[in-house]
This record gives C-alpha cells, structure tokens and sequence, in this order.
C-alpha cells in the first residue's frame, strides 16, 4: 500500500486532489494544517507529500526544512506561488518537483506517478536455481522455461522469497498481497499458494501449521 500525505487547507480542493490520485494499492491522507501533517508523518510511513506553502499555522517552506532534517521522503510543493524565487527556494531546500496552482489534476497526477517510480527500490532479479524471478520486468522462469505467473501469485511469491526462511503469517500474507484484506476470504490464500506450487512444481513453499508459509531454506 502506498501512502500519499496531502496537506492542503482548501477542503474542497484536497477532496478533488485525493480522488484524482485515488487508485488501486494508493491511499490519500488529507492533512488541513501543518501541525496535522506532523501528527500524520509521526504515525505512518509516506511514499509521498504533497506540501502547500501558504497554510493557517504556518509557512510550508519552514516544514519542509524541519522535514529534511529527519527524512528523505519525496515532497511535491502544490502551491499558488507562482514567482521563480519561490520555486528555485523550495527546491534547494530540499522538494522534489514544484507545481502551481492552478493546474490540471491529470497533469498533477503525472506528476506524482513519475515521483513515485523514481523513489521506487528497483525491483530484484533473484536467481534461486533451477528458478529465476525478474520482478522488474515481470518474467518467471523455470530451467529457462516461462512461468505464467498472475499478479496475486507474483505478489505472493515475491513476499515468500524476499522472505526466505522465515515464516510468514496468514494474517501478513492476506494484507500485504490483497492491500488490506479486511474482506478477502482466507480460503483465497490456501487457492493461491496451491496455484503457485502448481505452476513452480517442486519448489520449497512450505506449509507451517497454525501459522503460515515460507519459502523453506536448506
């Protein structure tokens, strides 16, 4: 799940920001003041902030300051300050792109996508003869034969491999492959890692009885 930390104190506008950049594995937090989004950061992990500068208790630029200091999360400045000395301030002081106000929300939402996937990890390429699993490019394969993998299997396969030899409990598995899982029956997971040791045959996933699953390390 990728969190965005919005903080904005038009209430109408953060509303139509959240649900333009709203999707699937994305959740919008809307934060109205900056002592808000102080509380939000202390409280969760952010892939992303969107940052007005002209906010009720304070000035946006003096946040981003205080936040360099501690983290390196991306910060998008979503402002009406138009002036180049307020964009070429923001970005010395540490934001990652600058935008103003106002502006298209598709282009705003190209914006933030091309964020998220520059401060993305690479995806790994793990070679665990006879099988190598490039997760960036999405290719499966078995003694050089393709697997045809579906995305809930690549999910679930990448947690058990980045995982090896540890334990991974049903609860884990249901929220980190269906983002949540709160209404994802638990039946759904026992399908998909039969379905996985079907297409993979022989591999070492492991059923840990009473608690979950691993990918068993010799």
């Amino acid at each position: 799940m990728e969190r965005i930390l919005l903080i904005e104190d038009d209430q109408a506008l953060g509303r139509g920001i959240a649900l333009a950049l709203a999707g699937e594995g994305r959740e919008i937090r809307v934060a109205a003041t900056l002592a808000q989004g102080r509380a939000a950061l202390g409280e969760e992990e952010y892939a992303l902030v969107l940052l007005d500068l002209n906010l009720l208790d304070g000035n946006g630029l003096d946040f981003l300051t205080a936040l360099r200091r501690t983290s390196g999360v991306p910060v998008l400045i979503l402002t009406a300050n138009d002036l180049e000395v307020d964009q070429v301030l923001g970005l010395e002081l540490g934001a990652d792109d600058y935008v103003t106000k106002p502006c298209s929300l598709a282009v705003l939402r190209a914006r933030v996508n091309n964020l998220l996937r520059r401060s993305r990890p690479a995806a790994p390429v793990l070679e665990l003869p006879p099988y190598v699993f490039d997760f960036g490019r999405m290719v499966y394969t078995k003694n050089g034969v393709p697997l045809d993998l579906s995305k809930t299997e690549q999910r679930l396969l990448r947690l058990l491999v980045e995982h090896r030899g540890q334990t991974l409990s049903r609860e884990v598995l249901l929220d980190r492959v269906w983002d949540g899982g709160e209404f994802v029956d638990e039946n759904a997971l026992s399908v998909a890692v039969n379905r996985l040791r079907a297409k993979l045959a022989d591999a070492p996933i492991r059923t840990v009885y009473g608690l979950g699953y691993q990918w068993a390390v010799d």
